[in-house]
């Protein structure tokens, strides 16, 4: 079977499940409102960085993105809806393929948009405050949004493969984000730069003068992403469906 077809049939599983369309909508709308009230911080402190309060939105937002590329993936599992992928699509590259495509690319294209309102509404808050931000630092901050939020997305989807369960991936993943992940930065300084939300989320900032830099750090979220694909490619060759 082509590829196109398979393409089709995905992105049909996951415009036409309400819960999927739903984890979209939270996106944006989580991670624009919290900008927004982001917006009303003390720009007067000396660690401000307007660029990273008008985007930090995307903190609570990213569950969000998180949340979808696990449920894309898991609702295969419900029922054994993987025995009739696979029956249909036998190459189980090519579906694999197909499954993180329709995943990728609506998780890009909402975070990007994201990206943009929770920005401007945030800059609405912070007045002259954000005066000095430049265009190309503005632009920077929206696309480098966006792929974060498309890399946690498929850091999830390689994770509910590789478990074969959306919950465990969440719970795997949520805690990690929202506990974990800020006491082993308190604890292990700049290697906590390294982690997946915390190197990804540098482009957010306005300056950055530590390792990995403004656009590195999204290469190692990148690999993180890409580490967990692999080995969920890996147990779906190597498992029964």
């Amino acid at each position: 079977m082509n590829l196109t077809p398979v393409l089709r049939a995905e992105a049909l599983k996951v415009f036409t499940l309400r819960s999927l369309c739903g984890t979209l909508l939270a996106l944006a709308v989580v991670t624009t409102a919290f900008s927004a009230l982001a917006g009303s911080s003390d720009a007067s402190d000396p660690d401000f960085d307007p660029l990273f309060t008008a985007l930090s939105g995307v903190m609570p937002g990213q569950i969000a993105a998180i949340a979808f590329g696990a449920l894309v993936v898991s609702s295969e599992y419900q029922g054994n809806g993987i025995r009739l992928s696979l029956a249909a699509v036998p190459q189980r590259g090519r579906w694999f393929a197909a499954k993180l495509a329709v995943i990728a690319v609506p998780a890009l294209l909402v975070g990007l948009a994201t990206a943009l309102a929770a920005l401007l509404a945030a800059r609405a808050g912070l007045g002259t405050a954000a005066d000095g931000l430049t265009a190309g630092e503005q632009v920077r901050g929206v696309v480098g949004c966006g792929i974060y939020l498309m890399l946690m997305a498929l850091f999830a989807a390689g994770l509910t493969t590789l478990f074969r369960s959306g919950v465990a991936t969440l719970s795997t993943l949520i805690p990690f984000i929202l506990v974990v992940s800020f006491v082993i930065g308190d604890a292990a300084g700049t290697a906590a730069d390294f982690l997946p939300d915390k190197a990804g989320q540098i482009v957010l900032y306005r300056t950055h003068d530590g390792t990995p830099g403004l656009w590195t750090g999204l290469a190692v979220t990148a690999l993180w992403a890409a580490a967990a694909l692999l080995a969920g490619f890996w147990r779906l060759r190597r498992r029964d469906a």
